[in-house]
């Protein structure tokens, strides 16, 4: 198990490397920041901090998109959170509200790390203008730290379609 995850740190840049390549093969963007609340519990503890960063998405087909996203933590450390994923937009017919499925894999850059981790989430986007959204997300899953950590997010911010 240690030599599997001693690997996760390569597979997520490979991830990584391969999203400029669709990229390439497609026009539409979504750009934006976030900021938002974490909590980071394990090892018989827990510490909450304030989470801020830049975020972009290629926009593969109407319910299809991979992004990454580049936050920076106040929990103890300082921690630096990459994250790389998919994300599924469900259709709602005749409303301006896109919900949305995501998961991904991250690299936490903290004192002692970086540590691999999966997040799992969801949200929505809410239009407020042409190309302009407000989201509200929640993220969550494992950061394989020692001891493993457990990653909770709530997050808003704004996004805008790069037609």
């Amino acid at each position: 198990m240690n030599s599997l995850l001693r690997l996760a740190p390569a597979v997520a840049l490979v991830l990584a490397l391969l999203f400029p390549s669709v990229a390439v093969a497609q026009a539409d963007w979504r750009v934006g920041g976030k900021i938002g609340m974490s909590v980071v519990s394990g090892g018989g503890g827990s510490d909450a901090g304030f989470q801020i960063g830049p975020m972009g998405e290629v926009i593969l087909n109407k319910n299809l998109s991979v992004g990454s996203e580049f936050t920076i933590n106040t929990q103890g450390g300082n921690p630096v959170i990459w994250l790389n994923y998919f994300k599924y937009y469900f259709a709602v017919s005749g409303s301006k509200i896109k919900p949305y499925a995501e998961a991904g894999f991250l690299l936490d850059i903290v004192t002692g790390g970086p540590y691999f981790g999966i997040l799992f989430g969801g949200g929505a986007n809410f239009w407020i203008a042409p190309n302009l959204y407000v989201p509200a997300e929640l993220h969550l899953g494992p950061v394989f730290a020692d001891p493993t950590l457990f990653d909770i997010a709530i997050t808003t911010g704004i996004r805008y379609d790069i037609p």
